[in-house]
């Protein structure tokens, strides 16, 4: 399952979530690019460096604005990321907006249309110019889109209507792409990661509540660890370990969605 060396693309708001699948690459000596707000995603790569000890750690960032609408834009920004990497290997996609939990009768078109740009339109124009990358580059590739339980069949709760829409179609997109690019070697899969404690949903019921009925409501008795559950999965899929896997949505969930149904009464 190695991964070291890789040249990977990794987006990131400078959550805890996407800077600590950063640190698990790049302790692993994979290449990385943190794609994102460029002055946050600087402290983000400064303690990547000093948790490795290592002021020559392979770890660079490229600024880009989620919402942009423009698809030049990310061309722009990937390009820049290719040329910092000299190549590229594997993407994964991290980024994400939620939002507040509301209804979706209340829910103010602007906000809408900010969950959609971010969670979908960017992974879309994402996914068209890194694949491009990976398709001239002639070696095939990775790409991974790290989603939530929200976005399947099988991982509803209240209040993010727009959200789970977007990432629903997100895991659509993987499969339909994965069908599409196989042909130039360019691997397309998911993650559908569970809930940590501090995902809106959690939050909006109570910090103290959540963290007592958890034990009801999820098999595994505890939330996703936002620092350490999703590295493993994320560093086999752009392994070639997993050269035979594509459109495939993996659940990292601690079988919360097999409970979900049943959640909004445990809470």
């Amino acid at each position: 399952m190695a991964s070291a060396a890789k040249r990977v693309l990794l987006t990131s708001s400078g959550d805890e979530m996407s800077a600590s699948v950063a640190l698990h690459l790049a302790k692993r000596g994979c290449r990385l690019v943190l794609l994102g707000d460029e002055r946050g995603l600087r402290s983000v790569r400064e303690r990547i460096v000093g948790s490795l000890n290592s002021a020559t750690a392979a770890v660079e960032v490229v600024g880009l604005d989620m919402e942009e609408e423009r698809e030049g834009a990310f061309a722009e920004a990937v390009d820049k990321a290719c040329n910092v990497l000299g190549g590229l290997d594997a993407f994964v996609h991290c980024y994400a907006y939620e939002g507040k939990m509301q209804d979706p009768l209340q829910l103010p078109e602007e906000e809408f249309k900010k969950i959609v740009r971010i969670n979908f339109l960017s992974a879309w124009f994402l996914l068209k110019t890194v694949g491009v990358k990976l398709r001239d580059g002639r070696r095939g590739g990775s790409i991974v889109f790290l989603t939530s339980i929200i976005g399947s069949e099988r991982g509803l709760y209240p209040g993010a209507a727009a959200y789970g829409s977007c990432l629903a179609g997100v895991q659509q997109l993987v499969r339909t792409s994965a069908l599409e690019m196989g042909k130039h070697k360019i691997r397309v899969n998911a993650i559908s990661r569970g809930l940590h404690v501090e995902d809106e949903y959690p939050k909006s019921v109570g910090m103290d509540r959540a963290k007592t009925l958890v034990k009801d409501a999820a098999p595994l008795h505890r939330w996703l660890n936002a620092k350490n559950d999703l590295a493993s999965t994320i560093i086999y899929l752009i392994s070639d370990g997993s050269c035979y896997t594509t459109g495939t949505t993996i659940f990292v969930d601690g079988g919360q969605s097999l409970v979900r149904p049943r959640m909004r009464s445990y809470m």
